[in-house]
């Protein structure tokens, strides 16, 4: 009898614990199944670029799984409160007898697939589940009292020493091989869903900026760490630089796996600590992160629904300013570096990671906006949205989250712009408006004179960056004082 695997965010064919172990059971057949939830997609705030790259990479999934005679089915149904019965019935219909898949992590994801289990327990069914998403399961490692750990640096030491212990552990588990015969034809992935429709991103762009595929993915890897991860830790922050791997995307969906970066780091070179860390060592720390975002979203679930790791701060007050949203949203603020980064994201579905916490500081401790309408933002824009990582950057730079920065170390948008882009290359790129100006004007056209700025199509500053670091410590100190509301 055959046996189901169920896809989610892993769509690749190489190194899948679960199609893996479903293709080792016995000669009985493989059918792989993918179910899409667009409502819940929406209510999880999935935009265009991510469906668009998630089918994208489907189609080569299925395309990849048909060389080896495994089937990909598709199923779409409203939410997650259906999935059970779909996959049941699905099941019964092919005469599988176990279910096999890779665990997610966030809250309605894990009770989603509690649900699943539960159904195919209850029909008789066997039920088969694998962790891949990270090296080490979210709750593995733990502190010497038994709980989470809520800090970075001693959580990586830890992690560390796992890995040493562990061995083997990040060796790659083979492509299942060529199954005899097709069991049922392969379903027909849809190109574009129709609750999505592309913005400022287009297909045609997000396609060859992204190409979707395990293989596309394994070229990328490749060539960083062939041409680039040498000099990552010194070239990581320029974003007119090509300095960093730019494999979120494909780690978010699952095209390429964590066990794959991080052989291709050990081979790259040593991943001990370092007085002056080399680029391997730096870009390996990346990875401990990702893995820690997802330990603090298992282990404090409140973050997936809204609320800040730090719940003093869920009492902070913040402006409520929709005019100041939508000129952050839209790449107007007047501070160039901010404006060029959030149209790199709407026109590319990406933003490197320094513009990330350029712009999120900004969100927050410039305009004094909450944190969590940024947090939203770039969910639905985000060809990489993750909800771990995601969530974890803005609580970092609202200083609400877990080892964030401290609420008084506030960036200094300008400052940030003169250091990370100082001939402005980067800025020219996405404000043609201001490719004239020289490299010292172009980190803040306000400065020019009146003739020089009235020629120059691009708006004043929208705040006051001294005064609102003086507002947002005063509020931030305000919490001291103000009594608690319910937990």
């Amino acid at each position: 009898m055959p046996s189901l695997v169920w896809f989610r965010s892993d769509l690749r064919a190489g190194d899948h614990p679960a199609l893996h172990h479903a293709a080792t059971r016995g000669d009985g057949g493989v059918i792989g199944v993918f179910t899409a939830c667009p409502q819940q997609w929406l209510q999880h705030d999935w935009g265009f670029p991510r469906v668009d790259f998630v089918l994208r990479n489907l189609a080569a999934l299925s395309r990849r799984l048909e060389q080896l005679n495994i089937p990909l089915r598709y199923a779409e149904c409203p939410t997650f409160r259906e999935v059970p019965g779909v996959l049941l019935t699905l099941a019964r219909r092919h005469r599988c007898t176990d279910l096999f898949f890779n665990d997610e992590y966030e809250v309605n994801e894990r009770r989603r697939d509690e649900s699943v289990a539960a159904c195919f327990a209850a029909a008789g069914l066997g039920v088969h589940r694998f962790a891949e998403q990270t090296i080490f399961p979210p709750g593995d490692i733990r502190t010497g009292q038994g709980g989470f750990f809520t800090v970075f640096t001693p959580y990586r030491r830890a992690w560390l020493r796992h890995l040493q212990e562990a061995g083997s552990l990040t060796n790659a588990l083979p492509a299942p091989r060529r199954r005899p015969r097709l069991l049922c034809h392969p379903s027909r992935i849809p190109q574009t869903l129709r609750d999505f429709k592309p913005g400022a991103a287009q297909p045609a762009t997000l396609a060859s900026l992204w190409p979707a595929g395990e293989t596309a993915a394994q070229k990328r890897l490749t060539a960083f760490v062939e041409r680039r991860i040498a000099a990552y830790a010194r070239s990581r922050d320029y974003p007119a630089i090509e300095g960093t791997s730019r494999l979120s995307p494909y780690l978010a969906a699952g095209v390429i796996s964590v066990r794959s970066c991080l052989r291709a780091v050990q081979e790259a070179g040593d991943n001990e600590a370092r007085s002056r860390p080399s680029g391997p060592d730096t870009w390996f720390n990346e990875l401990i992160w990702r893995e820690f975002y997802r330990h603090v979203l298992v282990g404090f679930p409140r973050v997936s629904m809204g609320r800040a790791f730090r719940i003093e701060t869920d009492r902070l007050e913040w402006s409520q300013d929709p005019a100041r949203f939508a000129a952050w949203c839209e790449g107007r603020t007047g501070f160039p570096i901010v404006d060029a980064a959030m149209r790199q994201l709407t026109r590319t579905g990406w933003m490197h990671n320094r513009l990330r916490m350029i712009v999120a500081m900004f969100l927050t401790k410039d305009l004094l906006l909450d944190w969590r309408l940024g947090e939203r933002f770039f969910m639905r824009h985000l060809i990489d949205g993750d909800l771990a990582s995601n969530n974890g950057g803005w609580q970092w730079a609202a200083s609400t989250g877990t080892d964030a920065a401290p609420y008084f170390r506030i960036f200094n948008p300008l400052s940030q712009s003169r250091r990370f882009d100082p001939d402005g290359e980067f800025i020219r790129q996405y404000l043609p408006e201001l490719r004239g100006l020289d490299n010292r004007s172009v980190h803040d056209p306000s400065r020019l004179p009146s003739e020089q700025r009235a020629a120059v199509d691009y708006p004043d500053p929208i705040c006051d960056h001294a005064a609102s670091r003086v507002e947002i410590i005063r509020r931030f100190r305000a919490l001291r004082h103000r009594p608690a509301g319910p937990g």
